[in-house]
């Protein structure tokens, strides 16, 4: 098997990955905003256990998950373009403009579910103990080595769309003095 039959199959195999991740990751988030217990929510936002009193207001779980909805849609999304990536590839579609746009699309939304899920502690934290006495609630910031690196690796994707698309370019004016 050559090359690009090998890459255009663990294109394909890729595909069916996203697939399964754009149909999973929702069902399992939504699973666990729904039966996670205060403890299990409470380290979502990076407080401390017990810190969350007990009767939890279902309307501060829904509105704490919708805080932690946008970083989830961006994931999703950027899971969705570089789906369409790898059709492309797949399809032997590698240096086109398509692929390309695909790929940067991804690296922005990745980029972007990083920068969302920054804010998002904050804002869930305060939901979480929005129920509790004065002097009780708490505001967490948080920036981990997850989201730097996050934020790095989209920095690179994206610089890889950027070489993708200049070969692209010095390709297509190559072409055109043949």
């Amino acid at each position: 098997m050559d090359h690009l039959q090998r890459f255009r199959r663990l294109s394909g195999w890729l595909v069916l990955v996203c697939w399964v991740l754009v149909v999973l990751l929702p069902v399992a988030w939504l699973g666990y905003w729904m039966t996670s217990d205060a403890a299990q929510l409470a380290l979502q936002a990076h407080l401390p256990a017990g810190v969350i009193q007990p009767g939890l207001p279902p309307w501060q779980r829904v509105a704490a998950a919708a805080a932690n909805a946008v970083p989830m849609a961006c994931v999703l999304l950027g899971v969705w373009q570089v789906k369409r990536c790898f059709t492309a590839f797949a399809q032997g579609q590698v240096f086109t403009a398509h692929a390309t746009a695909h790929l940067r699309r991804f690296a922005g939304w990745t980029a972007a579910a990083a920068l969302a899920a920054i804010v998002s502690v904050p804002v869930i934290s305060v939901l979480l103990t929005l129920h509790n006495l004065p002097g009780e609630r708490q505001l967490v910031v948080s920036l981990s080595s997850e989201h730097v690196f996050t934020l790095f690796f989209a920095a690179l994707v994206w610089l890889m769309a950027d070489i993708m698309g200049q070969g692209q370019a010095l390709a297509e004016e190559n072409e055109s003095f043949v």
